[in-house]
């Protein structure tokens, strides 16, 4: 064994194990470094995968021909599509998975996967060359270059490039009441040493907070007491490769606080770390604890729980809701006075964790750091929170590392092309000063990037770049000549009305007056392709052909003729903010003595350099005018 690398990955949490994984596929010679080889993808919250906008990013993940979305399907123990009541733009797949069968679905591909390595131990040193003075490819001049890592075995790694994927881990502190103990995660330790290592290099780095629920022992539960929450039984998944379900499908269960329980929990407020002082850092707004929630919303009555399973052979339940960093007497006791728990027994307490973080703004959208040549980073690390978030980072830090050693452009996502496009750009351009979390409100593109059709924005783009396989990109031209194939005949073929009426009217429309194509008979809101066709012979004789995935496939083309007047709008959007993405302002400008500019914006661009002007017009601060007068100079 060598000990020297292409590409090597400090982490093996989501972001890591795809970083890993499409550096390796892509060709470079890659090590995992992980503490433990037993927690790969370990689900340190909630074990779930998908959910608002984050359902998004895992089936872009999965088209790029990333892992998440296979081994979430392999593993899924209940399937939900949510927000179904609303348009397509705002579906978002969330699946329930097994914790531990999740961990080993992903140990079984990364062990499988050829040029990868995986070494447990522990890295404290970042090891940078401070030499000749280097170019990026997005202009950036460096005068710093990664070489390699140390680790506490005093271990040293030669690499080209290094992906820093350290979640929570960074000098982590946890917090369940007054009490304190260090790590990154319940039971262990923390990584020390590796965050000065790095920040004396000029990178700059911050304090973020989190938090985890109690974990209930199932057999303590009356479950006759709260309401069942089933999946759903159709035929979504994730990955686009149509894996099925292996797994025994579970409920859901829900319950709710109630007075009582809000009066012990406040009798414990002086004691709470995020009220006493304890914690000084900032935690994610979108996914408050619970004595948060009983400060921001004191008029309410009660808060919704959901006990959700661990997985289909364990009785360890999470309680979705209830994330909390009291101490333990007070959490089991007010637990307790919820009907459902009055037996109540857990396995562990809820409890609040302070990790360090990197500033964002210090990357270019390929992830690579601005100061550091050949440094990455990818996660929580980056100010995010969420296992999808990382894992988007992750890819695309692991496929940017491994173009780097081979000497390619790297690659860049847009936020009119994904959702992981929107996650970076905002990270890059605005910083965090709180954990970012993704939704749909983020992308101002949501319709052109639904759920359904990441497969047709990346597949092409990442089977050409070596990542996507033969196998996937065969299956998504299947599947695109399918839709193609639906959506022509209903273009091309006319229906008569006496033939359709009493089947418009049985769906609650209108009846026709006259003869149509019946695509405008599709466009209807209550017609849909399966009903329609079972009154038109060759329409039904067409959907027949559809054997495989047949339901996903009438899906997106059902998707595409119903809402293509919206979809072709916002694609003329982006089509002309791409012409302001086309000019490249990177060097062109010493903008501290560009008077004409307000001095924020002077600060501002000073500082992030964008890239681009489109890039420039998204910086808080820098305001239409500034955008104004960088045209005229740049027509000049």
């Amino acid at each position: 064994m060598e000990f020297k690398y292409d590409v090597i990955v400090v982490g093996a949490g989501h972001a890591g194990c795809e970083a890993a994984a499409a550096s390796a596929r892509l060709g470079a010679k890659t090590c995992l470094i992980t503490m433990d080889m037993n927690k790969i993808a370990q689900m340190s919250c909630n074990p779930a995968v998908g959910g608002i906008a984050k359902g998004q990013i895992v089936r872009e993940i999965d088209a790029l021909g990333g892992h998440m979305g296979e081994v979430t399907d392999k593993t899924s123990i209940q399937f939900r599509m949510l927000n179904r009541s609303k348009g397509p733009a705002m579906w978002s797949p969330r699946a329930q998975c097994d914790r531990g069968k999740f961990i080993w679905a992903w140990r079984e591909i990364l062990e499988n996967t050829p040029n990868l390595s995986i070494w447990q131990d522990q890295v404290k040193e970042l090891l940078v060359d401070e030499g000749v003075p280097s170019e990026s490819e997005q202009g950036n001049v460096r005068t710093k270059t990664v070489v390699g890592v140390r680790t506490y075995m005093d271990v040293v790694f030669k690499a080209r490039c290094v992906v820093i994927t350290a979640g929570t881990f960074l000098n982590g502190l946890m917090h369940i009441g007054r009490t304190k103990l260090a790590g990154g995660r319940t039971a262990e330790p923390p990584s020390l040493c590796l965050t000065e290592s790095i920040t004396r290099h000029g990178i700059t780095a911050g304090r973020m907070k989190t938090g985890t629920p109690v974990r209930i022992d199932g057999r303590s539960v009356d479950f006759s007491l709260m309401t069942e929450q089933a999946g759903d039984t159709d035929c979504h998944k994730f990955s686009f490769l149509g894996n099925q379900r292996h797994l025994q499908q579970l409920p859901c269960w829900i319950t709710y606080t109630n007075p009582s329980v809000h009066e012990r929990l406040k009798e414990g407020l002086p004691d709470s770390p995020l009220f006493n002082g304890q914690i000084q850092s900032i935690g994610p707004r979108y996914c408050p604890s619970i004595e948060t929630k009983l400060v921001t919303f004191a008029d309410k009555e009660q808060h919704q729980l959901f006990l959700e399973p661990e997985g289909d052979s364990t009785q360890e339940y999470y309680l979705n809701g209830f994330s909390s960093s009291l101490p333990i007497d007070v959490q089991l006791e007010a637990l307790r006075m919820i009907p459902a728990f009055r037996n109540l027994q857990v396995y562990r307490p809820g409890y609040a964790i302070e990790y360090d973080y990197f500033d964002p703004q210090q990357l270019e959208r390929s992830l690579e750091s601005k100061v550091i040549d050949g440094l990455y980073f990818a996660g929580q690390v980056n100010g995010t929170t969420g296992y999808e978030e990382a894992a988007g980072q992750g890819l695309v830090a692991g496929m940017n590392a491994a173009l780097k050693c081979a000497g390619s452009e790297p690659f860049i996502m847009h936020r009119d092309d994904s959702y992981i496009g929107v996650l970076i750009d905002d990270l890059t351009t605005k910083g965090v000063d709180e954990p970012y979390r993704m939704f749909t409100s983020r992308a101002e593109y949501r319709i052109l990037l639904r759920q359904d059709n990441a497969d047709a924005r990346l597949t092409e783009r990442s089977y050409r770049l070596g990542l996507a396989t033969e196998e996937r990109f065969r299956v998504w031209t299947e599947k695109d000549e399918q839709i193609r194939r639906i959506i022509s005949f209903a273009e091309e073929f006319s229906v008569k009305a006496n033939y359709i009426n009493d089947a418009l009217v049985s769906m609650g429309e209108a009846p026709l007056t006259r003869g149509c194509k019946l695509i405008d008979v599709l466009t209807r809101p209550f017609v849909t392709i399966n009903e329609i066709s079972k009154h038109i012979t060759k329409f039904s004789e067409l959907l027949d052909n559809v054997t495989d995935r047949r339901e996903e496939i009438i899906e997106a083309a059902e998707i595409q003729i119903k809402y293509k007047g919206y979809i072709d709008r916002e694609r003329q959007q982006a089509e002309k903010m791409q012409r302001l993405e086309s000019i490249r302002i990177r060097g062109r400008f010493d903008y501290p003595n560009l008077l004409s500019l307000s001095t924020e914006a002077r600060q501002k661009l000073e500082r992030i350099n964008p890239e681009t002007l489109a890039q420039a017009s998204r910086i808080p601060g820098v305001s239409p005018s500034d955008i104004n007068v960088l045209l005229v100079l740049m027509n000049r």
